[in-house]
């Protein structure tokens, strides 16, 4: 995951909102003072939350500090905040998608039924986001975190042994692959989970999980 000053970040949004003090942020915010202190702590960060009350704040200024704050180079009155039409976003995908969720065209209808969020500038190049669920991927990934992901357009492109999505006959599932023959290997990060195996002909589509967003 590439990283940033979560101090910046926090304080150039205090800035654009207009806000003073860490307890005003953490009310407009809608978390509890301990858990933004905690985040400057721990340089880490819940970025959609922040993106979700500010998306009409240049996403790059607020991450890195570069450019305008705003598109029209004015302080946006936190009462009127909108998401600029022209905000590049990618889907983000239900866990629990249907089976063959992943596999539609970019411009289906079911992933124009995704919640569409801002593109995390701070992230490898992705095409989707779909957050991690359970603890079978401990230690790496938590239940919560918001996996960036990018498809898989060729076999031979697939890296073994990495976390990769698979959309398949019964869904979704994150695991760490290798190749099996005629079938895929999956196995966990949690050695309290056994491995198993699913056979190439059940699965729709690949991708693999290129970078992630912690929720602390």
């Amino acid at each position: 995951m590439k990283t940033f000053s979560s101090d910046e970040v926090l304080d150039r949004l205090k800035y654009a909102l207009k806000i003073d003090t860490d307890s005003e942020l953490a009310n407009e915010l809608g978390i509890k003072r301990a858990t933004l202190s905690n985040w400057r702590s721990r340089n880490s960060i819940d970025l959609p939350l922040l993106f979700s009350i500010c998306e009409s704040i240049n996403l790059d200024w607020l991450i890195t500090g570069r450019g305008e704050m705003t598109k029209q180079n004015i302080l946006a009155d936190k009462s009127s905040i909108q998401v600029a039409a022209h905000t590049e976003t990618r889907p983000r995908i239900p866990f629990d998608a249907a089976a063959g969720s992943l596999s539609h065209p970019v411009g289906s209808a079911m992933l124009r039924d995704c919640e569409q969020i801002p593109i995390i500038p701070n992230l490898p190049r992705y095409d989707f986001t779909i957050f991690a669920r359970g603890d079978s991927m401990l230690p790496q990934y938590f239940s919560g975190d918001e996996l960036a992901c990018l498809y898989v357009k060729d076999s031979s492109f697939i890296q073994w042994g990495r976390a990769h999505v698979l959309d398949t006959a019964q869904g979704i599932v994150i695991k760490r692959i290798f190749d099996n023959g005629d079938s895929i290997l999956c196995k966990s990060n949690n050695p309290q989970y056994h491995d198993f195996s699913i056979p190439k002909t059940e699965i729709y589509r690949i991708a693999i999980v290129v970078g992630f967003v912690r929720i602390e």
